[in-house]
């Protein structure tokens, strides 16, 4: 699995320029983030960490999902991710996260459609929650490259943002 090297060395130099750090919450990529973030140059110095909680019990034990909520939605709404965010952020100590929520198989909870949320969190506020909808027949795997490549280049608009305020 590769991703494009030049949006992680980016994003690599920004957040060491910064002096910032970045931890992941995933559910639907299952663990796609965390590996970007780890091939990424000099990943200790901003990569805190991340978990994947793929179930409903782990959202609600790990990261204080509301558990109706959670439920209601089968775990795929936008606040959902934004509370991920939120408590991965606080978890890891971390000025930044991002956090995913949604299918990448099309099944009857999803109403057969194959849809992302996602959230980044900066200092303790949501910055960006965005919905990614893609054709039911894309395959897994592809659904979750493609929702992992999106988000980081989200995230590197979000950091091009922050950097140019400071």
């Amino acid at each position: 699995m590769e991703f494009q090297q030049n949006l992680l060395e980016y994003i690599s130099q920004s957040l060491m320029t910064i002096g910032e750090t970045i931890s992941v919450a995933e559910s639907v990529t299952s663990g796609c983030l965390q590996l970007a973030f780890s091939q990424m140059p000099s990943a200790s110095l901003f990569y805190k960490g991340g978990m994947t909680t793929y179930t409903l019990p782990e959202k609600v034990r790990l990261l204080k999902v509301n558990q109706q909520e959670a439920e209601d939605c089968d775990c795929a709404s936008e606040n959902i991710a934004e509370t991920m965010a939120l408590k991965v952020a606080k978890l890891y100590e971390s000025d930044w996260s991002i956090a995913t929520t949604g299918y990448s198989t099309p099944i009857r909870s999803s109403a057969y459609r194959i849809f992302a949320y996602f959230s980044f969190s900066y200092k303790g506020e949501i910055i960006l929650t965005k919905k990614l909808e893609l054709h039911p027949k894309t395959q897994a795997l592809n659904a979750q490259l493609y929702y992992t490549e999106f988000i980081l280049g989200c995230f590197k608009s979000e950091l091009n943002r922050i950097l140019i305020l400071k």
